[in-house]
């Protein structure tokens, strides 16, 4: 199966949201990653039909070959993905379990097999101990872990994650990550984050949105290699801080506890002082060379 994006442009006002965006997804995970409002959440809108584009389209080839128009399939496409949104709607009176089962008949489950699923997902998020909580009582990260487990229910073809870990703890967040990762195999992973770590080990390709523009579409390994040799430890005394501030893009502050000396991560085309020595770049310092400022919005 192929997803495909080709030249689709999304505007609010005079804000142009998504400008001639084309991809093509096979299954596997890919990452929309870039700072808020780079246009990621509009895409992924525009994906589930809950937006329209301006202009564009967007096609779907099956496992038979067939190739379509997204959003002149309507049901038959919709019934292809499961989607957690960023911002979901709960019902605060219904249970977890009441949940589950409601999302379960919304897409056609058969009884006996939602019963399964149900029970498997909840226990792979980590919900199975607090079936009849009642929603309106769950942790900002139990609601994103149960809209997670809706979206997966029904073994949809094509999944799509909004900001899928925000919220949860760092265990949670490794144990989230790495189910994402073990029902990937045979699915098209669309993960919405500005979180870098969410994907660096788990996605196929990543793909940078900036200003509603792909800035960069490849696989982690090949965007880390482009900073090769621009990335540095530099060892400064505290009053010089400011002055490497100004001068050179600090990526990260250190203390060295046995020098008591200021460690700074920078990223720069030549060694920034005699005493740098150069470390190995990580995606995390390519999003901050692409992103700068922006990167922590």
């Amino acid at each position: 199966m192929i997803l495909q994006f080709h030249s689709v442009s999304k505007s609010y006002g005079s804000n142009l949201a998504l400008d001639q965006f084309s991809a093509t997804l096979e299954p596997g995970i890919y990452a929309l990653l870039g700072p808020n409002g780079s246009g990621k959440t509009t895409l992924m809108n525009i994906l589930t039909d809950n937006l329209k584009a301006d202009s564009g389209e967007i096609t779907y080839t099956d496992n038979a070959q067939r190739t379509e128009n997204v959003l002149r399939m309507g049901v038959r496409f919709r019934e292809k993905i499961g989607f957690m949104p960023q911002y979901p709607g709960l019902y605060p009176n219904f249970t977890v379990e009441h949940f589950m089962w409601y999302m379960a008949a919304l897409k056609g489950i058969k009884k006996d097999d939602a019963r399964k699923q149900i029970a498997q997902i909840l226990d792979a998020v980590e919900l199975s101990d607090i079936p009849m909580r009642k929603l309106g009582a769950l942790s900002g990260g139990m609601k994103q872990r149960l809209t997670l487990a809706q979206a997966v229910l029904g073994d949809p073809e094509i999944l799509i994650l909004d900001e899928p870990t925000a919220g949860l703890d760092p265990k949670q967040r490794i144990a989230i990550r790495n189910y994402i990762s073990k029902i990937a195999l045979n699915k098209i992973v669309l993960i919405a984050t500005h979180v870098v770590s969410d994907v660096e080990f788990i996605a196929r390709s990543i793909i940078m949105l900036k200003k509603g523009v792909i800035v960069d579409n490849a696989p982690p390994n090949a965007l880390v290699k482009k900073i090769e040799g621009q990335v540095w430890i530099v060892p400064c005394a505290e009053h010089e801080l400011l002055t490497m501030q100004d001068r050179y893009r600090v990526i990260n502050i250190a203390r060295d506890e046995q020098t008591s000396e200021v460690l700074l991560r920078v990223l720069s085309d030549a060694a920034p002082t005699n005493r740098a020595r150069a470390a190995a770049p990580t995606l995390e310092d390519y999003y901050l060379q692409i992103f700068g400022e922006a990167a922590g919005t």
